[in-house]
């Protein structure tokens, strides 16, 4: 296997059919699923010859931590149904990668069981705002006691969107599979009506306010599309914005992730760090990113294709060949590291470049 596709058709060939549904699938008709991966097709990158890359770092400094690269592993719900150790796997894989991996609240450890399984590793928490205040207090304090990172409150799901793959399969979840990190019982058997259920559909932007009160780790705000909600997010204390679709599993039809970062990045890119979620299959995806101001991108179900074709190896097999792209590309582009990838690196597939707009400048000097 020598790329993400390959990784997924593995793990098609091994999961059970509604669990390789419920991670591949979208909401609707799957426009905005497969819009995410289409859109990286209608940039295309603007390399630059005769400069020095002897030497190329794929290194990065996200939040204040330096990572190996521009690419950390995305909250990813339920991953024990990819591969028995689930998110254990994926933690020291990420680990062993030099990168950061993002514990979905609907994971089957708790935050302290992750941080005991790669002790001292970048780690964030993906948060899901439960009705019951006073327990996501004690989760926020919980996920800061184990030594995570950063916070990451997913602001795009006051409701489950309709995913019809799952409700043609009947899917449900195991009645084994464990759910530490949720106040209630979830019934496994419409689990989609009871996430609708836990999460808590009154929040507005001045509860932020609150969270940012309970928890003193940098805030990240996961689900932004559009520059006016972004430049809220950066109003109320948010370290970061994900520019993110939910990997097209929300609202259908609304826009690939990446055809609205640029207005992201011109409304905060000055204030708040930017990253992407959503349609990253290979290094390239990850510099056309980094060109468009993104800070640096997450991948979701690239990891999980690797987790379940191969557990914890699969995991790592991922991340190094897309540590290996974003390496290959950076030297192609004349780049030396990730942070000289700018806007003058990529343009829009189209009409051909206008001389009158003005030339590029050199990597070294854009």
């Amino acid at each position: 296997m020598i790329n993400v596709a390959d990784f997924e058709e593995a793990a098609r060939e091994r999961l059970d059919p509604g669990a390789y549904g419920y991670f591949a699938g979208g909401a609707g008709d799957e426009h905005t699923l497969r819009a995410n991966v289409a859109a990286f097709a209608r940039w295309e990158l603007r390399p630059r010859v005769l400069v020095d890359v002897s030497e190329v770092s794929t290194a990065v400094t996200v939040l204040g931590t330096e990572l190996s690269m521009p690419l950390l592993a995305a909250p990813t719900a339920f991953q024990r149904l990819a591969e028995p150790d689930g998110e254990l796997a994926t933690a020291r894989a990420a680990a062993a990668a030099g990168t950061v991996m993002c514990l979905s609240t609907l994971s089957s450890v708790s935050p302290a069981e992750l941080a005991g399984a790669a002790p001292g590793a970048p780690q964030w928490f993906q948060l899901y705002w439960s009705q019951d205040r006073g327990f996501t207090g004690e989760l926020a304090a919980a996920v800061a006691e184990a030594g995570f990172r950063a916070l990451v409150l997913t602001v795009d799901f006051p409701v489950a969107g309709r995913r019809e793959r799952d409700l043609r399969a009947a899917f449900a979840l195991p009645d084994d599979l464990p759910l530490p990190n949720l106040p209630v019982r979830l019934e496994r058997r419409d689990f989609h009506r009871e996430l609708g259920a836990i999460v808590d559909p009154s929040l507005t932007w001045r509860d932020l306010e609150w969270l940012r009160s309970a928890c003193d780790l940098p805030l990240v705000v996961k689900g932004v599309l559009t520059a006016e909600d972004a430049l809220l997010a950066a109003e109320h204390g948010a370290a970061a914005v994900i520019v993110s679709n939910h990997g097209g599993r929300q609202l259908d039809g609304v826009p690939a992730s990446l055809d609205v970062l640029p207005e992201v990045v011109d409304a905060v890119g000055e204030r708040v760090e930017v990253l992407l979620d959503g349609g990253i299959r290979r290094g390239t995806d990850v510099l056309k990113a980094l060109a468009l101001g993104a800070r640096a991108t997450l991948a979701g179900r690239a990891v999980i294709w690797g987790l379940a074709a191969g557990g914890e190896e699969g995991v790592a097999h991922v991340l190094a060949l897309l540590r290996k792209e974003i390496e290959v590309g950076l030297k192609l582009l004349g780049c030396a590291s990730p942070a000289e990838v700018t806007q003058a690196h990529v343009r829009r597939a189209g009409p051909p470049y206008d001389p009158g707009r003005g030339a590029p400048g050199n990597c070294r000097n854009p």
